[in-house]
C-alpha cells in the first residue's frame, strides 16, 4: 500500500494558481438556465450556477468525498484484492449507502429509473444483492455528482455509464459536437491537469483506443486527477473502487503524460486511453 501523495497545501492553493492551460476561457458572461423538468433535483447554486466551474471546486468536492469514505488508497492491480463480504462493502455501511444514493439524485436527471438508487437500494426501495452489485455500479454517478454540483450546468452529459461522456467528449474533439465542458485528447499529447478526467477501458473493452472513439456502448472507469505530478505520479480518485470513493497514484513521464510518444502507456495496471480535458473558467 502506498502512501497518500495528497498535500491539503495544493488543495488550498488551487484558487488562486497563477498559471493555466492555454485554451482555458474566461468565465460565461451568461449563466447556463436549467429549466426543464428532468433537472429539478439540481440546487439553485449548482443549477444557476453561482459560481463559475473551477478546478478548486471539482478537486475540493472529490476530496471532500474521498474523505468521507476514509482516505482509502489501492494502487494494487485490478482484481487482486479478495472479495469482500457485502455487509462490509463501505457502499453498504450506515451513511454511506445514502451518500451514494445523493450521487445518483444529483448526478443523473430526474426523469431516469437510476436517479432513485442508493449504494444497495433499486429505484423501489428494494434491496439488491451483492451479486448484482456490478449492475448498479455508480462510478459515473460519482463523476457526474462532482461535475454537476461544481457547476458544469448543461455543459456536462451527466451519465450512469463513462462511455457517454468519453464520446460526447470525443465528437467534441472532431467537431461533430459543440458546447461541453469536456474534450477528448491523447493520452500520449496532452499531460491531463487537476481537475481533468482520465478513462481506462474494462473487461472486454480493456483494450480500448482512443482512435476509435467514440464508440458504440463499453464498460470503462474514469478518475479525477486532484494532484500532481509528485515523485512522477498523479493522484487520481475515483468512485466505486473497492465499493468506495478511492485514491489511486498512476505513473507518468517527465512532462506529466500518461504514455510515450508512441503510444506506450506507462501505468501497467490501467491502459488509460483518452483524457477528459475540462474547460474551466481562469
Amino acid at each position: 500500500m502506498r502512501s497518500v501523495l495528497f498535500p491539503m497545501a495544493t488543495l488550498l492553493a488551487l484558487g488562486g494558481c497563477a498559471t493555466n492551460p492555454p485554451d482555458e476561457g474566461p468565465s460565461p458572461s451568461v449563466a447556463p438556465t436549467l429549466t426543464t423538468p428532468e433537472l429539478y433535483h439540481v440546487p439553485d447554486f449548482a443549477r444557476v450556477p453561482y459560481e463559475p466551474l473551477t478546478r478548486a471546486d471539482v478537486v475540493a468536492i472529490a476530496m471532500r468525498e474521498w474523505l468521507a469514505f476514509g482516505q482509502r488508497v489501492d494502487d494494487d492491480p485490478p482484481h487482486t484484492r479478495p472479495p469482500q463480504p457485502a455487509d462490509l462493502m463501505p457502499e453498504r455501511m450506515p451513511g454511506m449507502w445514502e451518500r451514494i444514493g445523493e450521487y445518483w439524485w444529483l448526478g443523473q436527471n430526474a426523469d431516469r429509473p437510476e436517479a432513485a438508487w442508493t449504494g444497495k437500494h433499486d429505484a423501489e426501495g428494494t434491496e439488491f444483492s451483492a451479486d448484482e452489485d456490478d449492475y448498479f455500479a455508480w462510478s459515473a454517478a460519482f463523476i457526474s455528482y462532482v461535475m454537476r454540483t461544481a457547476g458544469a450546468g448543461d455543459r456536462f452529459p451527466y451519465a450512469r455509464s463513462h462511455y457517454v461522456y468519453i464520446n460526447a467528449a470525443a465528437r467534441q474533439a472532431l467537431g461533430r459536437e459543440q458546447g461541453w465542458v469536456v474534450t477528448a485528447r491523447r493520452p500520449s499529447e496532452y499531460a491531463p491537469a487537476l481537475g481533468d478526467i482520465i478513462c481506462t477501458g474494462r473487461d472486454r473493452a480493456k483494450r480500448m483506443r482512443f482512435d476509435r472513439l467514440p464508440a458504440r456502448a463499453f464498460p470503462a472507469h474514469c478518475d479525477i486527477v486532484v494532484a500532481g505530478p509528485q515523485g512522477g505520479d498523479l493522484s487520481v480518485v475515483g468512485g466505486n473502487v473497492d465499493h468506495a470513493v478511492t485514491m489511486k497514484h498512476i505513473p507518468v513521464s517527465s512532462d506529466g503524460r500518461l504514455a510515450e510518444p508512441d503510444g506506450t502507456v506507462l501505468d501497467s495496471r490501467y491502459d488509460w486511453f483518452v483524457v477528459l480535458q475540462v474547460r474551466y473558467v481562469r
